[in-house]
């Protein structure tokens, strides 16, 4: 029973629930003992906690067993990455200069609307230090490993996230991403990963990285990430920059299909990216599949060259702030990759850091522009699947920082636009492949209906690990 209830999507465990064939302390053990099986070899875990997850296990099974559930997930296992808060439990992302003690008394915002639905926590997952880069490694936790190949990197920063989704260690996880850190390891590991438009899902207390951060569902589905944004994107008044109420339900909103749907495929943006053959046909044969459901698709690109440049004066001034405070002694402890980039932030001045939000505001319009002409832009997540474990960037690659080989996330942080990864195949040696899917700012809804109609119509998905 283990097996099967670990493969279950969140929809079918509370299905499940519903129907009285098995309770969320089955579901919950089940887990644990998943989570057993896998670690430490893929150490997509800081933190669990079997005793408090059984506990709450147990009170969501008689809340169902009097027909009274809590919430939208309750008795669903779930976890979260070690950057977000959690009440009760010790939020070190990934760095030996967090300290543990301290009553930890505070949920983040999302965490908070999840133990509002009932939902069960089983533990914290990876992340590298504050979260800085694509792949998944601290000095504080080590390397965290792709489920499909244990010699490669699960990608990141919410690695751990991605790494426990793919292998049923709780069906819903919460990452966070500012350059692309949920859809990397998504990506990788095969699974569905959803950047929202900023602001719809409230973050508190509010990242260093400013508003390139998103918080965003990391699920085995597009449906079950729609269940989890009905959870989790409700205003909260501790984030001054969040959205108000969305309109209408996510879960309502994945059905409708495709047809009419104006598709930009953009393969290379414009030549821009050198992408692998495998990862390249993956893609194209999806999208053919989806101009076969009715969508109109051409081959397109959006009008802009890298912006790199900005977002790295962006994400390194908010590295050199996150370490601001810390003694010499202290900054002895990063990881050698982070304390680089702080120290090259730390020289920026306040006229670069406004020639990169000037740079951001001129990318925003040339999207809303490319937008009016098209409803979805469609690229490659990645134009590489996951390489070796506990490098920053592959081997021989030549390339020198992390967004080297992630040109189609970091541009969309900038613009604050929802974003999507799903899992349309694997290359020679069956490590998935992703497919990404833009849509404009606030069309979250929509990025989640293109991705339910693949999942639909057997174009995505894989099989476990």
């Amino acid at each position: 029973m283990t097996a099967e209830l670990t493969g279950l999507t969140a929809q079918d465990l509370l299905d499940g629930y519903r129907k009285g064939e098995f309770s969320p302390v089955d579901a919950t053990r089940a887990v644990l003992a998943r989570i057993e099986e896998t670690e430490p070899g893929l150490n997509a875990f800081v933190r669990v906690d079997a005793e408090g997850a059984l506990a709450a296990a147990r009170e969501s099974a008689e809340r169902w067993r009097r027909g009274e559930p809590s919430g939208l997930v309750d008795g669903v296992p779930v976890t979260v990455k070690d950057i977000l808060l959690q009440r009760g439990a010790p939020t070190l992302k990934g760095s030996k200069t967090t300290r543990a003690e301290g009553s930890w008394e505070e949920d983040a915002p999302s965490v908070a609307r999840l133990r509002e639905h009932g939902a069960v926590f089983v533990g914290k997952t990876t992340t590298p230090e504050f979260g800085w880069k694509g792949v998944t490694d601290s000095p504080l936790s080590g390397v965290t490993r792709n489920p499909y190949d244990t010699s490669r990197t699960a990608g990141g920063s919410s690695g751990g996230s991605a790494a426990a989704v793919a292998v049923g260690a709780g069906p819903l996880s919460l990452g966070t991403d500012g350059g692309g850190s949920v859809r990397i390891p998504a990506a990788f590991c095969g699974i569905f990963g959803l950047k929202p438009t900023y602001g719809r899902v409230p973050l508190y207390p509010a990242s260093a990285f400013g508003t390139l951060a998103h918080v965003g569902p990391m699920t085995r589905t597009a449906a079950d990430a729609a269940l989890l944004m009905d959870v989790i994107s409700g205003p909260d008044p501790r984030d001054w920059s969040g959205l108000g109420p969305a309109v209408g339900s996510f879960r309502e909103g994945i059905q409708g299909g495709v047809r009419g749907l104006r598709v930009a495929f953009s393969p290379s943006l414009g030549g821009q990216v050198a992408v692998r053959a495998p990862v390249a046909a993956a893609v194209r044969s999806a999208v053919e599949r989806l101009a076969g459901l009715g969508a109109y698709v051409e081959e397109t690109d959006p009008d802009f060259t890298d912006p790199v440049e900005a977002f790295h004066t962006l994400w390194f001034s908010g590295a050199a702030r996150v370490t601001q405070r810390l003694s010499a002694a202290q900054r002895e402890l990063l990881d050698p990759g982070l304390r680089e980039i702080c120290a090259q932030g730390a020289r920026f001045s306040a006229l670069d850091y406004l020639a990169a939000v000037d740079a951001r505001m001129e990318l925003g319009r040339r999207m809303g522009v490319f937008h009016s002409a098209y409803d979805v832009l469609v690229t490659p997540s990645l134009p590489v699947t996951a390489f070796a474990a506990g490098v920053e960037v592959p081997v021989r690659s030549g390339l020198r920082r992390w967004t080297g080989w992630t040109p189609f996330t970091y541009p969309f942080n900038l613009t604050q636009q929802p974003a999507a990864t799903v899992p349309v195949g694997v290359d020679g040696d069956g490590l998935p492949v992703g497919l990404q899917v833009v849509g404009a700012r606030h069309q979250d809804a929509l990025v989640l209906r293109v991705a339910h109609t693949l999942y639909e119509a057997g174009i995505a998905g894989i099989a476990a690990p």
